[in-house]
């Protein structure tokens, strides 16, 4: 039976939610740190106030609820905003950048997993955690720091990019290898592969009923626009669960296949409410989860953990800003702002708790994002003073400037 206090408890989770949002605002930081937190500070050790329970145990199922949602919304969306033609037009400096940046990250993970000591799937949970920046996290800091229109900017979507389609495919290979519950390589390759036929079916299939979905779209109220949209995505998302894929997965391909829609425009603005909302909430339930006290042991390598990740970023941003003709500077602008970890890094614990793997790596990817999370934008918004105070400032050939005298000899050689 259900408490008389749910609704309540629901609605001053909420409203914590959107307090500790207004302070990170009113500091201007990152939000989901600060969703975390508090989180964590009103789980398991948190006292009552007569029928008030501040751990939310009545609520918790419903908010774990809003937090799956949370993870739809946020992959649907990423959908939505992802583009094709304009990671080709970046062309060769993102595929080489994210190649390397790949590489770079999903072998840190290999190594610290292996000086931790982990089994194999944990190893492999834990690349995907070390690999996976925060889209979030990163567009919110290039728009506060103003530099969507540098010219590095593009280069960092692209990357992002890249590394989106990465995770797709190893959150793929992490349902055959995690979520099927089977050891035998041959069923976990198998998997893996249904997974990955049917990301390209969906992708090849589902574009040729795009101007079918627009039809059914068109000249509909704002309500059944909302019910034929929220249709498609949880009959996707779920589909692919059935077949162990994950239905983050699903939602993603939902939103690839909806980014090549007419009405693009005003599905964006249906969804992102909804991303916003329930995205918070996946923060606050993943900080429920966590019990503080079981960190301990998780600090030390989700410290050198982070510390790997921003020096693996920076060289790929080296390679990257080569590759594509910046300056030698750039390369730290785009590995401080790619070393944010949030969502992603999340999905792929999340998916190791399913799968019943070891506790430490929840514990990990709590302490590790946090860090991520709280320096990668410090870093990023000093990048370029830290360029400055390791190699000094970049040497601007100054011209001399021209006396009015001397234009005048320049207009009488060009008239004789």
């Amino acid at each position: 039976m259900l408490s008389h206090t749910l609704i309540l408890e629901i609605g001053i989770a909420v409203g914590l939610v959107a307090l500790v949002g207004l302070i990170s605002n009113r500091l201007r930081f990152s939000v989901i740190p600060f969703f975390i937190l508090i989180g964590m500070v009103l789980g398991q050790h948190a006292p009552t106030f007569g029928n008030i329970d501040l751990t939310f145990t009545e609520s918790k199922p419903f908010i774990d609820f809003m937090g799956r949602l949370g993870v739809l919304f946020l992959l649907f969306y990423l959908g939505l905003e992802f583009s094709v033609g304009r990671l080709i037009k970046s062309g060769k400096s993102i595929l080489t950048g994210g190649t390397f940046y790949v590489i770079l990250n999903f072998c840190s993970g290999l190594l610290i997993g292996w000086l931790m000591d982990l089994p194999f799937k944990e190893i492999m949970v834990l690349c995907g955690i070390m690999t996976s920046s925060s889209t979030a996290i990163v567009a919110k800091v290039l728009t506060d720091l103003k530099r969507t229109a540098n010219p590095e900017t593009e280069v960092i979507m692209g990357m992002i990019m890249f590394d989106d389609l990465f995770i797709a495919m190893h959150i793929s290979f992490l349902s055959g290898l995690i979520l099927t519950g089977s050891s035998s390589f041959w069923t976990v390759a198998g998997t893996s592969l249904l997974a990955l036929g049917f990301i390209l079916a969906f992708l090849i299939l589902g574009r040729k009923l795009v101007p079918a979905i627009d039809k059914i779209l068109q000249d509909k109220s704002s309500e059944l626009f909302v019910l034929v949209i929220f249709a498609l995505l949880f009959i996707v998302a779920g589909f692919s669960e059935t077949i162990h894929v994950a239905e983050a997965i699903g939602a993603l391909m939902a939103g690839l296949v909806l980014a090549d829609s007419q009405y693009i425009k005003r599905i964006e603005q249906l969804v992102l409410p909804f991303k916003d909302f329930f995205g918070a909430m996946f923060f606050f339930s993943f900080g429920l989860s966590i019990d503080p006290m079981s960190l301990g042991g998780a600090v030390f390598w989700a410290a050198v953990a982070a510390g790997v990740t921003i020096i693996c970023n920076v060289a790929s941003g080296y390679f990257a800003s080569r590759f594509s003709g910046l300056k030698k500077r750039n390369s730290v602008d785009i590995g401080f702002t790619l070393a944010a970890r949030g969502e992603f890094s999340i999905i792929m614990a999340n998916i190791g708790k399913a799968g019943n793997l070891l506790p430490v790596i929840q514990s990990f990817v709590v302490v590790y994002v946090l860090i991520l999370a709280i320096v990668a934008p410090l870093l990023t918004k000093d990048s370029r003073n830290i360029w400055n105070a390791l190699f000094g400032k970049d040497n601007v050939e100054k011209k001399p400037v021209k006396t009015l005298s001397d234009l005048e000899n320049q207009s009488d050689n060009k008239n004789t």
